[in-house]
Protein backbone atom coordinates (compact mmCIF):
# COMPACT_ATOMS: atom_id res chain seq x y z
CA UNK A 1 0.00 0.00 0.00
CA UNK A 2 1.27 3.51 -0.55
CA UNK A 3 0.43 6.88 1.31
CA UNK A 4 -1.67 9.71 -0.55
CA UNK A 5 1.07 11.81 1.09
CA UNK A 6 3.76 10.28 -1.65
CA UNK A 7 1.62 12.28 -3.92
CA UNK A 8 2.70 15.41 -5.21
CA UNK A 9 -0.94 16.97 -3.73
CA UNK A 10 -1.58 20.37 -2.29
CA UNK A 11 -1.58 20.75 1.30
CA UNK A 12 -5.27 21.71 1.58
CA UNK A 13 -6.38 17.74 -0.36
CA UNK A 14 -3.95 16.03 2.25
CA UNK A 15 -6.23 17.81 5.06
CA UNK A 16 -8.83 16.60 4.02
CA UNK A 17 -8.03 13.15 3.19
CA UNK A 18 -6.71 12.98 6.61
CA UNK A 19 -9.66 14.17 8.04
CA UNK A 20 -11.34 11.89 5.54
CA UNK A 21 -9.46 8.74 7.24
CA UNK A 22 -7.67 8.23 4.08
CA UNK A 23 -4.12 7.26 4.56
CA UNK A 24 -3.12 4.72 1.62
CA UNK A 25 -4.71 4.91 -1.22
CA UNK A 26 -6.08 2.20 -3.24
CA UNK A 27 -4.96 0.40 -6.19
CA UNK A 28 -7.40 2.07 -8.64
CA UNK A 29 -6.22 5.24 -6.69
CA UNK A 30 -1.72 4.20 -6.71
CA UNK A 31 -2.14 3.63 -10.78
CA UNK A 32 -4.44 6.53 -11.70
CA UNK A 33 -3.31 9.30 -9.53
CA UNK A 34 0.19 9.69 -10.95
CA UNK A 35 -0.63 9.95 -14.66
CA UNK A 36 -3.61 12.31 -13.87
CA UNK A 37 -1.90 14.64 -11.47
CA UNK A 38 0.92 14.51 -14.78
CA UNK A 39 -1.94 15.67 -16.69
CA UNK A 40 -2.50 12.37 -18.99
CA UNK A 41 -5.51 10.90 -20.14
CA UNK A 42 -6.83 8.05 -18.63
CA UNK A 43 -9.11 4.81 -19.26
CA UNK A 44 -9.58 2.76 -16.03
CA UNK A 45 -12.00 -0.02 -15.62
CA UNK A 46 -12.97 0.12 -11.67
CA UNK A 47 -15.99 -1.01 -10.30
CA UNK A 48 -18.08 0.93 -7.64
CA UNK A 49 -16.40 1.33 -4.52
CA UNK A 50 -13.06 0.82 -5.74
CA UNK A 51 -12.23 4.77 -4.75
CA UNK A 52 -12.44 5.58 -8.18
CA UNK A 53 -14.17 9.10 -7.13
CA UNK A 54 -11.73 10.26 -4.86
CA UNK A 55 -9.22 9.50 -7.70
CA UNK A 56 -10.75 11.75 -10.08
CA UNK A 57 -12.30 14.23 -7.71
CA UNK A 58 -8.52 14.91 -6.30
CA UNK A 59 -6.83 15.26 -10.12
CA UNK A 60 -9.55 17.71 -11.08
CA UNK A 61 -9.17 19.75 -7.51
CA UNK A 62 -5.38 19.53 -7.64
CA UNK A 63 -5.90 20.98 -10.89
CA UNK A 64 -8.14 23.84 -9.94
CA UNK A 65 -7.25 27.26 -10.05
CA UNK A 66 -10.00 29.24 -7.75
CA UNK A 67 -8.91 32.61 -8.20
CA UNK A 68 -9.97 32.40 -12.10
CA UNK A 69 -13.81 32.00 -12.00
CA UNK A 70 -15.13 29.83 -15.24
CA UNK A 71 -15.96 26.23 -15.48
CA UNK A 72 -12.48 24.21 -15.27
CA UNK A 73 -13.98 20.92 -14.71
CA UNK A 74 -16.84 18.85 -15.74
CA UNK A 75 -18.09 15.20 -14.75
CA UNK A 76 -20.62 13.41 -16.13
CA UNK A 77 -22.51 10.53 -14.43
CA UNK A 78 -25.13 8.44 -16.25
CA UNK A 79 -27.78 9.29 -12.95
CA UNK A 80 -29.04 12.10 -10.80
CA UNK A 81 -28.66 9.68 -7.36
CA UNK A 82 -25.08 8.82 -8.54
CA UNK A 83 -24.69 12.66 -9.99
CA UNK A 84 -25.11 13.73 -6.24
CA UNK A 85 -22.84 11.00 -4.83
CA UNK A 86 -20.26 12.15 -6.48
CA UNK A 87 -20.85 16.04 -6.05
CA UNK A 88 -20.55 15.59 -2.12
CA UNK A 89 -17.76 13.19 -2.35
CA UNK A 90 -15.66 16.30 -4.11
CA UNK A 91 -17.17 18.47 -1.87
CA UNK A 92 -15.45 16.51 1.29
CA UNK A 93 -11.75 16.56 -0.44
CA UNK A 94 -12.16 20.03 -1.55
CA UNK A 95 -13.77 21.10 2.29
CA UNK A 96 -10.16 22.79 2.77
CA UNK A 97 -9.90 24.86 -0.32
CA UNK A 98 -11.88 28.58 0.04
CA UNK A 99 -14.63 29.19 -2.47
CA UNK A 100 -14.77 26.51 -4.77
CA UNK A 101 -17.85 26.75 -6.34
CA UNK A 102 -19.44 23.14 -7.50
CA UNK A 103 -22.57 22.97 -8.88
CA UNK A 104 -25.09 19.82 -9.64
CA UNK A 105 -26.76 19.67 -12.77
CA UNK A 106 -28.95 17.00 -13.49
CA UNK A 107 -32.60 15.95 -15.55
CA UNK A 108 -35.74 15.83 -14.14
CA UNK A 109 -34.93 19.15 -12.05
CA UNK A 110 -36.74 22.35 -12.72
CA UNK A 111 -34.51 24.29 -14.75
CA UNK A 112 -35.03 27.70 -13.33
CA UNK A 113 -33.22 27.38 -10.09
CA UNK A 114 -30.14 26.07 -12.33
CA UNK A 115 -30.60 28.81 -14.50
CA UNK A 116 -30.20 31.20 -11.46
CA UNK A 117 -27.35 29.09 -10.59
CA UNK A 118 -25.47 29.83 -13.30
CA UNK A 119 -25.51 33.61 -13.47
CA UNK A 120 -21.74 33.78 -12.23
CA UNK A 121 -19.57 30.39 -13.62
CA UNK A 122 -18.74 27.61 -10.92
CA UNK A 123 -15.59 26.14 -10.95
CA UNK A 124 -16.82 22.20 -11.11
CA UNK A 125 -20.10 21.04 -12.74
CA UNK A 126 -21.29 17.56 -12.13
CA UNK A 127 -24.09 16.59 -14.07
CA UNK A 128 -26.00 13.98 -16.36
CA UNK A 129 -24.83 14.28 -19.93
CA UNK A 130 -28.83 15.50 -21.54
CA UNK A 131 -28.97 18.26 -18.81
CA UNK A 132 -25.71 20.04 -19.54
CA UNK A 133 -25.93 19.71 -23.19
CA UNK A 134 -28.71 21.37 -22.65
CA UNK A 135 -27.48 24.00 -21.13
CA UNK A 136 -23.73 24.92 -23.22
CA UNK A 137 -26.46 24.70 -25.99
CA UNK A 138 -28.28 27.12 -24.27
CA UNK A 139 -24.83 29.01 -23.58
CA UNK A 140 -26.17 29.47 -19.91
CA UNK A 141 -22.99 26.94 -19.65
CA UNK A 142 -19.82 27.99 -20.53
CA UNK A 143 -17.23 25.40 -21.54
CA UNK A 144 -14.10 27.01 -23.35
CA UNK A 145 -12.12 27.26 -19.59
CA UNK A 146 -12.54 23.56 -19.11
CA UNK A 147 -9.23 21.40 -18.19
CA UNK A 148 -10.75 18.31 -16.85
CA UNK A 149 -13.55 16.32 -18.36
CA UNK A 150 -14.58 13.21 -16.72
CA UNK A 151 -16.87 10.33 -17.92
CA UNK A 152 -17.85 8.40 -15.08
CA UNK A 153 -19.59 4.78 -15.42
CA UNK A 154 -19.25 5.08 -19.11
CA UNK A 155 -20.70 2.03 -19.85
CA UNK A 156 -23.62 3.02 -18.22
CA UNK A 157 -24.00 6.21 -20.61
CA UNK A 158 -23.86 4.48 -23.31
CA UNK A 159 -26.63 1.69 -22.55
CA UNK A 160 -28.86 4.83 -21.85
CA UNK A 161 -28.45 5.81 -25.07
CA UNK A 162 -25.78 9.43 -24.25
CA UNK A 163 -23.41 8.53 -26.65
CA UNK A 164 -24.63 10.93 -29.29
CA UNK A 165 -24.62 13.62 -26.36
CA UNK A 166 -21.24 12.87 -24.85
CA UNK A 167 -19.79 13.52 -28.56
CA UNK A 168 -21.86 16.91 -28.89
CA UNK A 169 -20.79 18.12 -25.25
CA UNK A 170 -17.10 17.10 -26.25
CA UNK A 171 -17.21 19.24 -29.41
CA UNK A 172 -18.74 22.64 -27.24
CA UNK A 173 -15.92 22.45 -24.19
CA UNK A 174 -12.14 23.88 -24.70
CA UNK A 175 -10.33 21.42 -27.60
CA UNK A 176 -7.46 20.85 -25.36
CA UNK A 177 -8.50 19.37 -22.34
CA UNK A 178 -7.53 16.05 -20.03
CA UNK A 179 -10.09 13.10 -20.26
CA UNK A 180 -10.70 10.74 -17.83
CA UNK A 181 -13.15 7.51 -18.38
CA UNK A 182 -14.02 5.03 -15.92
CA UNK A 183 -15.94 2.67 -16.60
CA UNK A 184 -16.97 -1.02 -14.95
CA UNK A 185 -16.66 -2.98 -18.03
CA UNK A 186 -14.48 -2.62 -21.52
CA UNK A 187 -16.56 -3.31 -24.03
CA UNK A 188 -15.91 -2.30 -27.99
CA UNK A 189 -18.32 1.15 -27.79
CA UNK A 190 -16.11 2.23 -24.48
CA UNK A 191 -13.04 1.63 -26.66
CA UNK A 192 -14.48 3.52 -29.59
CA UNK A 193 -15.53 6.58 -27.62
CA UNK A 194 -11.89 6.81 -25.43
CA UNK A 195 -10.42 6.81 -29.52
CA UNK A 196 -12.48 9.45 -30.11
CA UNK A 197 -12.33 11.48 -26.92
CA UNK A 198 -8.54 10.76 -25.95
CA UNK A 199 -5.33 11.08 -26.37
CA UNK A 200 -2.96 8.21 -25.78
CA UNK A 201 -5.04 7.34 -22.54
CA UNK A 202 -2.84 5.42 -20.23
CA UNK A 203 -5.17 2.19 -19.67
CA UNK A 204 -5.65 0.64 -15.91
CA UNK A 205 -7.24 -2.25 -15.40
CA UNK A 206 -7.90 -2.86 -11.21
CA UNK A 207 -8.93 -6.13 -10.33
CA UNK A 208 -10.16 -6.70 -7.03
CA UNK A 209 -8.11 -9.18 -4.98
CA UNK A 210 -9.11 -12.67 -4.34
CA UNK A 211 -9.18 -11.88 -0.34
CA UNK A 212 -11.47 -9.08 -1.02
CA UNK A 213 -14.08 -10.47 -3.07
CA UNK A 214 -17.19 -10.37 -0.89
CA UNK A 215 -18.94 -13.94 -0.39
CA UNK A 216 -21.32 -14.57 -2.70
CA UNK A 217 -23.37 -17.24 -3.42
CA UNK A 218 -24.80 -17.87 -6.64
CA UNK A 219 -27.72 -20.30 -8.11
CA UNK A 220 -28.97 -20.73 -11.33
CA UNK A 221 -32.71 -22.41 -11.56
CA UNK A 222 -34.46 -23.07 -14.66
CA UNK A 223 -37.87 -22.29 -14.64
CA UNK A 224 -40.89 -22.20 -17.23
CA UNK A 225 -41.38 -18.84 -17.97
CA UNK A 226 -45.32 -19.03 -16.54
CA UNK A 227 -43.93 -20.04 -13.35
CA UNK A 228 -41.55 -17.38 -12.72
CA UNK A 229 -43.80 -15.46 -10.60
CA UNK A 230 -44.30 -18.72 -8.43
CA UNK A 231 -40.78 -19.60 -8.14
CA UNK A 232 -39.80 -15.44 -7.40
CA UNK A 233 -42.55 -15.23 -4.23
CA UNK A 234 -41.52 -18.84 -3.26
CA UNK A 235 -37.48 -17.75 -3.50
CA UNK A 236 -38.59 -14.44 -1.12
CA UNK A 237 -40.40 -16.19 1.49
CA UNK A 238 -41.40 -19.84 1.21
CA UNK A 239 -37.94 -21.79 1.10
CA UNK A 240 -37.43 -20.10 4.16
CA UNK A 241 -40.50 -21.07 5.88
CA UNK A 242 -44.14 -18.68 5.70
CA UNK A 243 -42.98 -16.84 8.73
CA UNK A 244 -39.65 -15.26 7.54
CA UNK A 245 -38.55 -13.22 4.87
CA UNK A 246 -35.49 -11.18 3.47
CA UNK A 247 -35.10 -8.07 4.95
CA UNK A 248 -33.82 -6.91 1.55
CA UNK A 249 -34.21 -8.43 -1.78
CA UNK A 250 -33.18 -6.57 -5.41
CA UNK A 251 -35.17 -8.13 -8.66
CA UNK A 252 -33.65 -7.52 -12.04
CA UNK A 253 -35.95 -7.52 -14.95
CA UNK A 254 -34.57 -6.26 -18.45
CA UNK A 255 -37.53 -4.28 -19.46
CA UNK A 256 -39.33 -1.54 -18.05
CA UNK A 257 -42.95 -2.40 -18.69
CA UNK A 258 -41.68 -5.81 -16.94
CA UNK A 259 -40.67 -4.09 -13.79
CA UNK A 260 -43.70 -2.30 -12.94
CA UNK A 261 -46.21 -5.96 -13.76
CA UNK A 262 -43.47 -7.81 -11.30
CA UNK A 263 -43.70 -5.41 -8.35
CA UNK A 264 -47.17 -4.64 -9.20
CA UNK A 265 -47.94 -9.08 -8.59
CA UNK A 266 -45.49 -8.97 -5.24
CA UNK A 267 -47.94 -5.95 -4.08
CA UNK A 268 -50.91 -7.89 -4.93
CA UNK A 269 -49.13 -10.92 -2.71
CA UNK A 270 -48.86 -9.17 0.07
CA UNK A 271 -45.49 -7.50 -0.03
CA UNK A 272 -43.93 -4.36 0.48
CA UNK A 273 -42.54 -3.85 -3.38
CA UNK A 274 -41.81 -1.18 -5.40
CA UNK A 275 -40.41 -0.54 -8.71
CA UNK A 276 -37.88 1.24 -10.01
CA UNK A 277 -36.83 2.33 -13.40
CA UNK A 278 -36.43 5.46 -15.95
CA UNK A 279 -39.63 6.19 -17.20
CA UNK A 280 -40.07 7.26 -13.39
CA UNK A 281 -40.49 11.09 -12.51
CA UNK A 282 -37.55 11.82 -10.72
CA UNK A 283 -39.60 12.69 -7.05
CA UNK A 284 -40.73 9.28 -7.41
CA UNK A 285 -37.30 7.54 -7.77
CA UNK A 286 -36.14 9.64 -4.97
CA UNK A 287 -38.99 8.27 -2.90
CA UNK A 288 -38.68 4.77 -3.61
CA UNK A 289 -34.58 5.05 -3.09
CA UNK A 290 -35.19 6.31 0.25
CA UNK A 291 -37.77 4.07 1.51
CA UNK A 292 -35.85 1.09 0.43
CA UNK A 293 -32.50 2.15 2.31
CA UNK A 294 -34.41 2.56 5.34
CA UNK A 295 -36.00 -0.74 5.12
CA UNK A 296 -39.62 0.70 4.51
CA UNK A 297 -39.81 -1.24 1.24
CA UNK A 298 -38.50 -5.06 1.20
CA UNK A 299 -38.22 -5.65 -2.50
CA UNK A 300 -36.85 -2.99 -4.87
CA UNK A 301 -37.69 -4.72 -8.67
CA UNK A 302 -35.56 -2.38 -10.89
CA UNK A 303 -33.72 -2.36 -14.50
CA UNK A 304 -29.58 -2.38 -14.48
CA UNK A 305 -29.49 1.51 -15.22
CA UNK A 306 -32.22 2.85 -12.38
CA UNK A 307 -30.33 0.57 -10.06
CA UNK A 308 -27.37 2.13 -10.37
CA UNK A 309 -27.51 4.90 -8.12
CA UNK A 310 -28.77 2.72 -5.80
CA UNK A 311 -25.96 2.26 -3.03
CA UNK A 312 -27.24 -0.36 -0.01
CA UNK A 313 -24.52 -2.12 2.01
CA UNK A 314 -26.07 -4.91 3.38
CA UNK A 315 -28.11 -6.50 0.56
CA UNK A 316 -28.52 -10.41 1.47
CA UNK A 317 -30.56 -11.38 -1.88
CA UNK A 318 -30.19 -10.37 -5.43
CA UNK A 319 -32.55 -12.25 -8.01
CA UNK A 320 -32.07 -11.96 -12.14
CA UNK A 321 -36.19 -12.43 -12.77
CA UNK A 322 -34.82 -12.09 -16.17
CA UNK A 323 -31.42 -13.57 -17.13
CA UNK A 324 -28.70 -10.41 -17.93
CA UNK A 325 -27.91 -9.68 -21.57
CA UNK A 326 -24.43 -9.90 -21.52
CA UNK A 327 -21.55 -11.39 -18.63
CA UNK A 328 -20.42 -7.85 -17.50
CA UNK A 329 -24.53 -7.00 -16.59
CA UNK A 330 -24.83 -10.14 -14.69
CA UNK A 331 -21.55 -9.42 -12.66
CA UNK A 332 -22.47 -5.89 -12.34
CA UNK A 333 -26.65 -7.41 -10.53
CA UNK A 334 -24.54 -10.12 -8.39
CA UNK A 335 -22.52 -7.61 -7.29
CA UNK A 336 -24.54 -5.83 -5.83
CA UNK A 337 -24.96 -8.58 -2.83
CA UNK A 338 -21.96 -9.39 -0.63
CA UNK A 339 -20.81 -6.14 0.19
CA UNK A 340 -19.04 -4.56 3.24
CA UNK A 341 -17.96 -7.74 4.65
CA UNK A 342 -21.53 -9.29 3.96
CA UNK A 343 -22.37 -12.65 2.46
CA UNK A 344 -24.69 -12.40 -0.21
CA UNK A 345 -26.72 -14.72 -2.31
CA UNK A 346 -27.25 -14.30 -5.90
CA UNK A 347 -30.37 -16.61 -7.71
CA UNK A 348 -30.98 -16.44 -11.72
CA UNK A 349 -34.29 -17.40 -12.93
CA UNK A 350 -33.33 -19.00 -16.60
CA UNK A 351 -35.94 -20.21 -19.15
CA UNK A 352 -35.31 -22.44 -21.19
CA UNK A 353 -34.99 -19.71 -24.54
CA UNK A 354 -32.76 -18.02 -22.16
CA UNK A 355 -30.11 -20.90 -22.26
CA UNK A 356 -27.46 -19.22 -24.76
CA UNK A 357 -27.30 -16.10 -22.26
CA UNK A 358 -26.38 -18.61 -19.57
CA UNK A 359 -24.14 -20.45 -21.67
CA UNK A 360 -21.84 -17.30 -22.48
CA UNK A 361 -21.99 -16.06 -18.64
CA UNK A 362 -20.40 -19.83 -17.94
CA UNK A 363 -17.96 -18.80 -20.66
CA UNK A 364 -17.29 -15.81 -19.30
CA UNK A 365 -16.90 -17.08 -15.70
CA UNK A 366 -14.78 -20.28 -16.98
CA UNK A 367 -16.55 -22.22 -14.66
CA UNK A 368 -19.92 -24.51 -14.48
CA UNK A 369 -22.84 -22.69 -13.56
CA UNK A 370 -24.33 -23.65 -9.95
CA UNK A 371 -27.63 -24.76 -11.19
CA UNK A 372 -30.32 -25.99 -8.95
CA UNK A 373 -33.48 -27.83 -9.42
CA UNK A 374 -36.23 -25.34 -7.76
CA UNK A 375 -39.28 -27.29 -6.74
CA UNK A 376 -42.70 -25.18 -6.54
CA UNK A 377 -44.77 -25.46 -3.15
CA UNK A 378 -48.96 -25.78 -4.12
CA UNK A 379 -49.69 -21.31 -4.62
CA UNK A 380 -50.83 -20.59 -0.89
CA UNK A 381 -53.22 -17.17 -0.47
CA UNK A 382 -51.87 -13.79 0.17
CA UNK A 383 -49.53 -13.73 2.72
CA UNK A 384 -48.35 -10.23 4.29
CA UNK A 385 -44.60 -9.94 3.94
CA UNK A 386 -44.36 -6.71 5.20
CA UNK A 387 -41.24 -3.98 5.77
CA UNK A 388 -40.64 -3.58 9.29
CA UNK A 389 -40.58 -0.07 8.68
CA UNK A 390 -42.91 3.04 7.14
CA UNK A 391 -41.57 6.30 6.08
CA UNK A 392 -43.27 9.44 6.99
CA UNK A 393 -42.54 12.52 4.80
CA UNK A 394 -42.49 16.28 6.12
CA UNK A 395 -42.71 18.79 3.72
CA UNK A 396 -39.98 21.02 4.92
CA UNK A 397 -36.36 20.78 4.42
CA UNK A 398 -32.70 22.10 4.09
CA UNK A 399 -34.08 25.55 3.27
CA UNK A 400 -36.66 25.48 5.95
CA UNK A 401 -33.41 24.86 8.48
CA UNK A 402 -34.59 21.07 9.32
CA UNK A 403 -32.02 19.34 10.72
CA UNK A 404 -32.38 15.22 11.14
CA UNK A 405 -31.78 16.35 14.88
CA UNK A 406 -34.60 18.21 14.94
CA UNK A 407 -36.92 15.73 14.15
CA UNK A 408 -35.65 13.00 16.45
CA UNK A 409 -36.35 15.27 19.23
CA UNK A 410 -40.15 16.25 18.01
CA UNK A 411 -40.59 12.40 17.58
CA UNK A 412 -38.89 11.19 21.11
CA UNK A 413 -40.54 14.39 23.21
CA UNK A 414 -43.87 15.38 21.76
CA UNK A 415 -44.99 12.68 19.86
CA UNK A 416 -43.50 10.31 23.09
CA UNK A 417 -41.93 7.76 20.65
CA UNK A 418 -38.88 5.82 21.74
CA UNK A 419 -35.62 6.36 19.84
CA UNK A 420 -34.92 3.05 18.84
CA UNK A 421 -38.70 3.25 16.96
CA UNK A 422 -37.25 5.64 14.87
CA UNK A 423 -35.00 4.53 11.59
CA UNK A 424 -33.24 6.68 9.11
CA UNK A 425 -33.97 10.01 8.76
CA UNK A 426 -33.61 11.79 5.17
CA UNK A 427 -33.18 15.39 4.69
CA UNK A 428 -33.28 17.14 0.91
CA UNK A 429 -33.89 20.63 0.17
CA UNK A 430 -37.74 20.72 0.58
CA UNK A 431 -38.54 17.55 2.24
CA UNK A 432 -37.35 14.87 4.49
CA UNK A 433 -38.34 11.47 5.16
CA UNK A 434 -38.24 9.48 8.68
CA UNK A 435 -38.92 5.15 8.92
CA UNK A 436 -41.15 4.61 11.78
CA UNK A 437 -41.85 0.94 13.17
CA UNK A 438 -44.83 0.08 10.83
CA UNK A 439 -46.67 -0.46 14.15
CA UNK A 440 -46.20 2.59 15.29
CA UNK A 441 -46.74 4.91 12.06
CA UNK A 442 -50.13 6.17 12.75
CA UNK A 443 -49.48 6.94 16.28
CA UNK A 444 -46.17 9.44 14.76
CA UNK A 445 -48.36 10.68 11.60
CA UNK A 446 -50.85 12.11 14.51
CA UNK A 447 -48.43 13.06 16.97
CA UNK A 448 -46.82 15.29 14.47
CA UNK A 449 -49.71 16.70 13.04
CA UNK A 450 -50.98 17.61 16.23
CA UNK A 451 -47.15 18.87 17.59
CA UNK A 452 -44.66 21.32 16.10
CA UNK A 453 -40.99 20.46 15.11
CA UNK A 454 -38.62 23.53 15.80
CA UNK A 455 -41.84 25.23 16.67
CA UNK A 456 -43.58 24.78 13.54
CA UNK A 457 -46.40 23.13 11.43
CA UNK A 458 -45.26 21.45 8.53
CA UNK A 459 -47.67 19.32 6.51
CA UNK A 460 -47.10 15.52 7.60
CA UNK A 461 -47.84 12.06 5.37
CA UNK A 462 -47.05 8.59 4.89
CA UNK A 463 -45.81 6.86 1.92
CA UNK A 464 -47.07 3.62 0.57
Amino acid sequence: MTAFATLPLQPSLLASLETLGYADMTPVQEQSLPPMLAGRDVIAQAQTGSGKTAAFGLALLQALQVETIRLQALVLCPTRELADQVSKAIRKLAANIPNVKLLTLCGGMPLGPQLASLTHDPHIVVGTPGRVQEHLKRGSLHGGGIKVLVLDEADRMLDMGFSEAIDDIVGRIAKHHQTLLFSATYPDEIRAVSKRVQQEPVEITVEAPAEAKPAIEQQFIEVEPAHKLDALAQLLTGERGPDSKWDGALVFCNMRKDVDAVAQELDRRGYSALALHGDMEQRDRDEVLVRFANKSCNVLVATDVAARGLDIAALPLVVSFDIAHDPDTHTHRIGRTGRAGESGLAITLCTPRERPKAANIEAAMGAPLPWRALKLAPPRGKTLNLAPMKTLVIDAGRQDKLRPGDILGALTGDAGLDANDIGKIDVYATRAYVAISRALANKALERLRAGRIKGRNFRVRALG
